[in-house]
């Protein structure tokens, strides 16, 4: 007896549940297929399958290893769900070990993270779901050894400028020495600005460099330096410090003073000239045979090479010569007072000679011009008001010890007569 259509309808329904549980209770939550639709029509029922999981990528942090993959689809189409991670021992066989931290659970994703891996070469897989279906297992990843390396590596060595001045306060080299192929941060602070960081990676031997600095963002004084390395198992070590000084502030003339030290009004024996700075200079700048790191009185007096030359011209201009200088700076102060019609010399030997003296003491920051024997002036200034006021004008070439140098102009003094 021939079925009606609803018979069949029915009948074609049923087949496609059997075959639905058939394809269930035989692959369980693993098979590798579902039914993707079912209709009234026989030939509506379509099987479709989740495909392969695409082979991860790691990557090594220490002891953690980043997972990553491409997206997964069953063969029609459709996104998956889900991706479950596990690790082998071996590129192939080997017991299968689930992944943990936030690859221990179903990923939604396309990345997660194993932290604390067990020391061990291992390999990644990565297998897509879809509801209680999944798909086939990836190719395993290549080779990953997590690094179990726990030794935090030595604070660097930095080496920085002791002075920075006008000259190099764009450019300010920083360099060191730490672990060969670590990464160091370098951290640059002073006052009046956020502070300066830096990474440079090392080189096989250990040394690094930093791009020069641009410290003009910082006032003067103190710079400080501080750099910690970084190993390849991302342990950070303690810090390597440094300081530098910085001073961009030039040196002005802040005193010209004459001293009487003979006849009053009268340019002679043990007369003076006082030149007081803003701060001390480097005295290799004014004389050669000077150290500039002293920080007591230098002097300059004696006889032969060591003799120092006081000149005065016949318009009252005192300059100095020799004192056994190879480079001698002083300039020349104009006394401003009318002491000669002639040029003078006071010179003198030993006890009896002229002297040059540099104090560099705080209270002082002095260079003093004492005359020697030689002939005396003619004429006398009076002790009249006003004084005459002498005048200096510096000779080019005198820096401070951070190296800024000393304007070259003319500086008004102190009214007073030797």
């Amino acid at each position: 007896m021939a079925s009606s259509p609803a018979t069949l309808g029915r009948w074609n329904r049923i087949v496609v549940i059997v075959l639905g549980i058939f394809l269930v209770s035989w692959g369980g939550p693993a098979a590798s297929a579902f039914w993707g639709s079912v209709s009234s029509g026989f030939g509506a029922a379509k099987a479709d399958a989740v495909a392969q999981g695409a082979k991860p990528t790691t990557a090594v942090s220490g002891t953690s290893v980043t997972v990553t993959w491409t997206a997964s689809t069953t063969a029609a189409g459709r996104p998956v769900t889900g991706y479950s991670i596990a690790r082998y021992g071996s590129a192939t066989g080997g017991t299968k070990v689930a992944a943990t931290g936030t690859c221990g659970t179903s990923v939604v994703g396309l990345s997660c993270v194993e932290s604390s891996v067990p020391a061990g070469t291992w390999y990644y897989t990565v297998t897509p779901t879809l509801s209680l279906w999944q798909g086939t297992e990836s190719v395993r990843s290549t080779a990953t050894t997590p690094v179990t390396d726990t030794t935090a590596p030595l604070a660097p060595l930095v080496t920085a400028l002791q002075m920075i001045h006008q000259g190099n306060a764009a450019n300010v080299p920083v360099s060191g020495t730490a672990e060969a192929n670590s990464s160091v941060v370098l951290t640059v602070s002073g006052t009046g600005s956020a502070p300066i960081t830096q990474t440079i990676i090392t080189n096989s031997s250990g040394s690094w460099t930093a791009t020069p600095v641009d410290v003009r963002v910082f006032t003067d004084g103190t710079i400080n330096y501080s750099a910690r390395a970084t190993d390849a198992a991302g342990n950070t070590g303690a810090a390597g410090t440094a300081s530098s000084n910085k001073d961009v502030s030039s040196p002005t003339v802040t005193g010209v003073q004459l001293t009487n030290g003979g006849l009053a009004g009268v340019v002679d024996k043990g007369d003076k000239v006082t030149l007081t700075f803003s701060e001390p200079l480097n005295a290799n700048t004014i004389c050669s045979a000077w150290n500039s790191s002293s920080t007591g009185t230098q002097t300059q007096s004696g006889n032969g090479s060591s003799q120092v030359v006081v000149n005065i011209s016949s318009g009252s201009v005192l300059t100095v010569t020799g004192a056994g200088c190879q480079t001698l700076r002083i300039g020349s102060v104009a006394l401003g007072g009318d002491y000669t019609s002639t040029v003078l010399t006071f010179a003198g030997n030993n006890a009896a000679g002229s002297i040059l003296q540099w104090n560099p003491a705080a209270g002082a920051r002095t260079l003093t011009i004492t005359l020697g024997e030689g002939t005396a002036g003619t004429k006398t200034v009076p002790a009249t008001l006003p004084l005459p006021t002498p005048t200096y004008t510096p000779a080019s070439g005198l820096t401070d010890i951070a190296s800024n140098p000393l304007v070259v102009t003319t500086v008004p003094g102190t009214p007073s007569r030797f």
